[in-house]
């Protein structure tokens, strides 16, 4: 794409999966590409890879630093960096706490910084990786359904209110991909997103994809879109085949 050619790329958690995925992609498509993953092996590891910076740390707090190792300029920010939480309404405090603030409150803070001059320049792209759990919800994972429906909801905003001052933005909503995180989600993962996962590189595929026919809603399992009709349109009915599929785990000894 034309358009990547030289463009400055942020990637959170990319040390692995979807996140090194997308570094790859960009810096095959001749982006200058830096590297975040909280574990600095793995970050150092991509970005020697692809010719590409490392930056390892905490995604909150490595936007001076990665926007440096772009000579200033941040035209792609990658919000992939992500937090599987299991665990239902009796999750310790801790662990709502660190999911919303990795998936919810890590996409606000860059954008707090990146967004003025995105505005000023009348160009940027927030790439937001969310989850269908962020469209539908996935059982087991409380803290993670609901801070990832806030992701979801964040990066909606951001493209409703800046579309038409040159912002772009896309939400990644896909089901099982196969990467550590879905190896997390344990009996739940298996269960319900294994059947049907797919490769990191499909993700990336789909996004590309989506940014070619300038859409909001990233949808690498394509089934996901009857998925969020149904659960629009017959709430009761959804909710009811959800119910089954929370049983089923439970059945089989969650």
């Amino acid at each position: 794409m034309s358009t990547v050619q030289g463009a400055g790329v942020v990637v959170t958690g990319a040390g692995g999966g979807i996140g090194a995925a997308l570094a790859r992609r960009y810096a095959a498509e001749g982006a200058r590409v830096v590297v975040n993953d909280i574990d600095p092996g793995r970050a150092r590891a991509v970005a020697a890879e692809i010719g590409a910076t490392a930056v390892p740390g905490d995604a909150s707090g490595i936007i001076e630093e990665a926007r440096d190792a772009l000579d200033g300029t941040v035209d792609v920010y990658c919000a992939n960096a992500g937090l599987a939480s299991p665990g239902d309404a009796f999750a310790g405090e801790p662990v709502w706490a660190a999911a919303w603030d990795v998936n919810v409150m890590a996409h606000v803070r860059a954008v707090r910084t990146l967004l003025p001059d995105w505005l000023e320049r009348g160009s940027g792209r927030f790439v937001s990786t969310v989850s269908a759990a962020g469209l539908l919800t996935m059982v087991g994972a409380a803290p993670y359904s609901v801070s990832k429906h806030g992701a979801y909801a964040f990066a909606e905003w951001l493209s409703l209110t800046y579309r038409h001052r040159g912002l772009k933005v896309h939400a990644i909503c896909p089901q099982g991909v196969r990467t550590d995180m879905l190896t997390a989600a344990g009996s739940a993962g298996e269960l319900v997103l294994a059947p049907g996962a797919i490769e990191p590189e499909d993700v990336v595929a789909a996004l590309f994809e989506g940014i070619a026919a300038d859409r909001f809603l990233i949808l690498p399992h394509p089934e996901v879109a009857g998925y969020y009709r149904s659960r629009a349109a017959e709430p009761e009915r959804w909710l009811s085949g959800m119910n089954h599929l929370q049983r089923k785990w439970e059945d089989a000894g969650a």
